[in-house]
C-alpha cells in the first residue's frame, strides 16, 4: 500500500497562495490516481479535487474551481495542490489519498489517506 506523506500548510492571510505537497514512498503513483479533500470543523470530509495520475484528467470542486490546481511531479513522485486567492471559508485540514482505480468523488471510496495538514486564512 502507498504511505503518504503531505507537506505544505499553514497560516495564510485571505487573498494569499499556499502549496500542500503529498509524497508517496514504498510505491509510485503511476497506477493511481489522487483526491485532495478537506474538512472543516464541524463538517463533513469533502473532495476539493482530484487527477488521474496516467492521463492527468482533472477535477476540481465548484467552491475552488479557477483558483486551485491539482498537479502532478512524476520525477519526484509527487502531486501538488496549488491553492491561491485563498479565503477564510477555505480553512480546514487538508488530505490527500490515491486509488487504484480512476479518481471518483466520493469521498467513501478512498480508504488510504495522508495524515492530513491545517490550513487557516485569516480575514
Amino acid at each position: 500500500q502507498v504511505q503518504l506523506v503531505q507537506s505544505g500548510g499553514g497560516l495564510v492571510q485571505a487573498g494569499g497562495s499556499l502549496r500542500l505537497s503529498c509524497a508517496a514512498s514504498g510505491r509510485t503513483f503511476s497506477a493511481h490516481a489522487v483526491g485532495w479533500f478537506r474538512q472543516a470543523p464541524g463538517k463533513e470530509r469533502e473532495v476539493v479535487g482530484a487527477i488521474n495520475w496516467s492521463d492527468s484528467r482533472t477535477y476540481y470542486g465548484d467552491s475552488v474551481n479557477g483558483r486551485f490546481t491539482i498537479s502532478i511531479d512524476n520525477n519526484k513522485n509527487m502531486v501538488y495542490l496549488h491553492m491561491n486567492s485563498l479565503k477564510p471559508e477555505n480553512t480546514a485540514v487538508y488530505y490527500c489519498a490515491p486509488r487504484v482505480e480512476p479518481y471518483t468523488t466520493y469521498v467513501s471510496r478512498y480508504d488510504n489517506w495522508g495524515q492530513g495538514t491545517q490550513v487557516t486564512v485569516s480575514s
